[in-house]
């Protein structure tokens, strides 16, 4: 499928997806949890977009979500709400009643206070939600700290020392029924290590919390397998399941039922986001390739300063290869609107380029900053290209504004 004659189609900037990459991704994860009780949860924050929730919700996924809008998402997709979790650290009651209604299959809980108003939330509408709590194990994932999730020092999670309590408390209320217990430690983890500790403590955890009298059903390991943006050799998804498994069954843990959400590693790869070069400029200091995609559109460079390979679409003319350093720049006014630093192009304005690994935290963390539209969103199935979503109009952007008081 050529990316240049879609974005002739379409225009730029212009997020194509691979669909068969997405069910790639997600087998190898079916694979490694092949003959076990498994639910693996799509962590929809990643790429929220409805044409990417209906390849995994046609492929039998379940979803993890973190708010009200994404529920209803999930839920205009046709996603059975008893496979669907909801997690999180600032559920509001609203969210949690509408959860409750639609009939969610699990709140992963991540506070004491949470505890008490989920359980005052589900006992005034006369309903029982079911809960794990997810424990923060202090593993450092060795990833980004942006990104970090189960050191002390993250906002997610009950503290490893306080989970005992926590579970005795939640046992007691009226409204809510303990099913399970949930560990995220973080994103983009390339390593094995902090998955096999976390793991450790969590089942430490679950035996001095059945020795006092509470069941736990599930095991919820989270997500975080990190891609491939620079050379990372993340371990593959039945590698790091065949080593957990391991785990489980030697220490009796094996017929429990396991529950994943993994995100970024089903779509990150799957996805470019197709931009234009607007204009070459050279300068003292740097040289500045100025492309139609901007922090808008590809948030990660700006936020975690992270790195996604940019490659052109076509050469150039007699096959010359000469080749200058830029800093790849958007069009917004902020010195932190680049895409790439010192990346190495023989570029002119006009051509085309492709930001790789475009597939997750782009198009779900875009923003009108600048009064710029959203970009439009092509899934690519064999040689088939749909759009799965239309480019943001200004009119789309002043619909719901009011203009004057009165």
């Amino acid at each position: 499928m050529s990316l240049a004659a879609l974005a002739r189609e379409h225009g730029t900037p212009l997020f194509v997806y691979s669909k068969q990459w997405m069910l790639d991704a997600l087998g190898a994860y079916q694979r490694g949890f092949d003959g076990r009780d498994a639910l693996i949860c799509y962590a929809m924050k990643a790429n929220s977009s409805l044409g990417v929730l209906r390849v995994f919700a046609e492929a039998g996924c379940g979803f993890d979500i973190v708010s009200g809008g994404e529920l209803s998402r999930a839920l205009a997709v046709g996603a059975d709400p008893a496979r669907i979790i909801f997690s999180g650290v600032g559920k509001t009651r609203a969210e949690m009643k509408q959860a409750l209604d639609a009939g969610i299959g699990c709140f992963n809980v991540e506070s004491e206070a949470e505890l008490d108003v989920l359980n005052e939330v589900a006992s005034t509408s006369n309903q029982r939600a079911r809960i794990s709590i997810r424990i923060n194990p202090n593993v450092d994932p060795k990833t980004h700290p942006y990104i970090s999730t189960g050191l002390k020092g993250n906002k997610f999670g009950i503290a490893h020392d306080r989970a005992l309590h926590a579970y005795r408390h939640a046992a007691k209320l009226p409204g809510l029924d303990v099913v399970g217990i949930d560990c995220h430690i973080g994103s983009q983890i390339t390593e094995m290590s902090p998955y096999l500790d976390a793991c450790e403590r969590i089942l430490d955890l679950v035996e001095a919390i059945e020795a006092a009298g509470v069941p736990i059903r599930h095991l919820d390991f989270g997500g975080g397998l990190g891609i491939d943006y620079n050379g990372e050799v993340p371990p593959a998804a039945d590698a790091l399941w065949k080593q957990l498994l391991a785990r489980l069954d030697a220490r009796g843990f094996g017929n429990r039922k396991l529950i994943i959400e993994p995100g970024r590693s089903l779509v990150g790869n799957a996805g470019v986001c197709v931009t234009e070069v607007l204009y070459v400029k050279p300068g003292e200091d740097k040289n500045f390739c100025i492309i139609d995609a901007a922090m808008n559109d590809l948030p990660r460079p700006a936020m975690y300063q992270a790195f996604q390979n940019i490659v052109p679409l076509q050469m150039r003319s007699g096959g010359s290869d000469e080749r200058t350093i830029y800093d790849v720049v958007g069009p917004i006014c902020e010195s932190g609107d680049w895409i790439g630093r010192d990346r190495s192009l023989n570029v002119e304005a006009g051509d085309l380029l492709a930001v790789l690994s475009s597939g997750a935290y782009c198009m779900s963390m875009s923003s009108n900053y600048n009064t710029r539209g959203r970009a439009a969103e092509v899934m690519v199935s064999g040689a088939r290209a749909t759009l799965i979503r239309r480019r943001e109009t200004l009119e789309d952007q002043l619909r719901s504004e009011l203009p004057r008081e009165g």
